[in-house]
């Protein structure tokens, strides 16, 4: 039944990327509307971030060991590693401003 689809491996992987992907943009917009990082874990967008990083680091190994161009989904790690890495820089700046009076004094 699933052989009727022909959905090749890097396709799913794809879907994977982009479902998970859609949240750290809206999740960049909020932090930088709100200037509010309350809810959110460093930790926890550490960790995504090296999962993404392991998973860059996986493609340019396969590519490499078998002598190949990078695959395409490899962009939508490096995008989605991107926002995560915008997210932690936000969060970073406005947990310094909340910590440091924030207002310029």
């Amino acid at each position: 039944m699933l052989a009727a689809f022909s959905i090749t491996p890097q396709e799913l992987e794809a879907l994977m990327l982009i479902c998970f992907g859609l949240s750290w943009p809206i999740s960049v917009w909020k932090t930088f509307r709100s200037k509010q990082v309350g809810g959110k874990s460093l930790r926890f967008m550490g960790m995504v971030l090296i999962g993404y990083f392991a998973g860059i680091a996986a493609k340019i190994v396969r590519a490499s060991g078998i002598n190949v161009d990078l695959e395409w989904v490899t962009i939508l790690y490096v995008t989605n590693a991107a926002f995560v890495s915008v997210d932690i820089v936000l969060h970073c700046h406005y947990r310094w401003r909340a910590d440091h009076g924030a207002a310029g004094t």
